[in-house]
């Protein structure tokens, strides 16, 4: 009977990378917003920091992943708005609704994870903001670590942290204010 041997960094990859998922997966999620994207970027970030685990330098690997996911998310935003987004229902992949979309298990689940209303307010904060605030205060990077993952400095990640949560918190009020919680 022949054995291998066990791998490793391929071992090491593993366990850091199933540490990181639920984050990963969080944050690709409330990128793209659609549960099949999100799976779609998640999985190939995971392709690419395994093609890099060399060049990690071990001290973050979910910062680190984290970036790659990031990059990989604004390449595919900066391409589709070059390229504008084309389809139709003869398309091998085109999905047919089969349900109303608030209906659906996976959004009932995921609705779950965050209170609908702040998901609905976070989706309203322009992408560039809504990502440095969905890293600091739902991922809980550093402004540091979000400065290296968005290849910004760390004087625009902060701007851009506190612009987006006061685009967040105004969002909030007029959803408070609607629904009576508190008064105008």
């Amino acid at each position: 009977m022949l054995f291998r041997r066990a791998d490793p960094r391929r071992e090491r990859f593993e366990r850091m990378a199933e540490a990181a998922f639920p984050s990963l997966f969080g944050t690709a999620l409330r990128f793209t917003r659609d549960k099949e994207d999100a799976s779609d970027l998640v999985q190939e970030t995971m392709v690419r920091a395994y093609e890099a685990f060399d060049r990690f330098d071990g001290r973050n690997f979910k910062a680190w992943a984290l970036r790659i996911l990031t990059n990989l998310y604004i390449n595919r935003y900066r391409k589709r708005q070059r390229e504008g987004q084309t389809g139709s229902l003869d398309d091998e992949h085109a999905a047919e609704p089969v349900a109303p979309a608030d209906e659906a298990p996976d959004r009932r689940l995921f609705d779950g994870l965050l209170g609908g209303e702040v998901e609905e307010a976070l989706a309203k904060v322009p992408d560039t903001f809504r990502t440095a605030v969905i890293l600091c205060d739902l991922e809980g990077l550093t402004y540091d670590e979000i400065a290296e993952a968005t290849d910004v400095p760390v004087g625009t990640v902060r701007s851009r942290i506190a612009r987006g949560r006061t685009i967040l918190r105004k969002e909030l009020m007029d959803y408070a204010t609607e629904q009576g919680y508190i008064r105008p």
